[in-house]
């Protein structure tokens, strides 16, 4: 098991994308604390024995950072990586989007990996070691007219990862993002794959002409997070099928 005796972290934990990573690191050895910002989702941590806890925290708030990272250390004794995939999206055009409503996406999508990554680097630099990675977007590099926070966001999170990597690589902290496309999770699956016509507006843009599944950017989180990455930092790894690469749509099977 390439993570055996590591503990991670992993915000956004309890459902989608975050609870896939918490699966997968439990596999591969990992001891997990899942936090999310809806306390039922201890539920999603019972499921996966005593190799995880659940801490209910905003992450978007220093001081619930703070209490996160200590309640991490008070059961576990340390942290060796950190998921920071915390993360909400807005639907309004430019021209409506409210002041608050922007404030809100990049709080959570934004800072809270900037105080998550800070809190936890600052006691990985006592054991000079530990892994980040920050959960992108191909909407990092591709605008959606009516997400603007999100988009701006993510962009602002490719950045982040980098600079981060360049301060922390001197205390042998790994800092890396992995950029999802269209993974199906429950609330893509409403939202997205809603209709015929949802659905084909998306698989035209993806040339392995299928979605992905949680799981599958759960396995990117795992090898970042092992000794496999040991030479990668600073870069975002994009789990997209291929989207990022094309510039055109491509057939869709009825």
């Amino acid at each position: 098991m390439r993570l055996a005796n590591k503990v991670a972290i992993i915000t956004g934990a309890t459902q989608g994308i975050g609870l896939a990573c918490a699966e997968r690191l439990v596999k591969e050895g990992a001891r997990v604390m899942m936090v999310d910002v809806k306390p039922e989702g201890a539920d999603a941590a019972a499921t996966l024995g005593n190799a995880a806890r659940f801490f209910a925290a905003d992450v978007s708030q220093k001081a619930d950072v703070d209490a996160m990272l200590a309640a991490t250390l008070k059961e576990f004794g340390q942290v060796d990586i950190l998921i920071n995939n915390a993360g909400v999206t807005h639907a309004a055009d430019f021209l409506d989007l409210a002041e608050e409503d922007f404030d809100r996406v990049l709080r959570i999508n934004l800072k809270s990996m900037f105080l998550c990554g800070q809190a936890v680097a600052r006691e990985m630099v006592k054991r000079q070691s530990g892994c980040i990675i920050n959960m992108s977007s191909v909407n990092s590099e591709l605008a959606i007219p009516n997400q603007v926070p999100y988009v701006v966001s993510k962009g602002g999170v490719n950045q982040l990862t980098k600079v981060m990597a360049l301060n922390l690589a001197p205390h042998g902290i790994r800092v890396n993002g992995i950029g999802p496309g269209t993974i199906l999770t429950e609330l893509a699956k409403k939202a997205v794959m809603a209709s015929p016509e949802a659905r084909r507006t998306i698989l035209s843009r993806t040339p392995m002409g299928r979605c992905g599944e949680p799981e599958e950017v759960a396995s990117v989180a795992a090898f970042l997070a092992s000794d496999d990455a040991s030479y990668m930092t600073g870069q975002t790894m994009y789990v997209d099928g291929g989207r990022l690469a094309l510039n055109y749509t491509v057939p869709v099977k009825e």
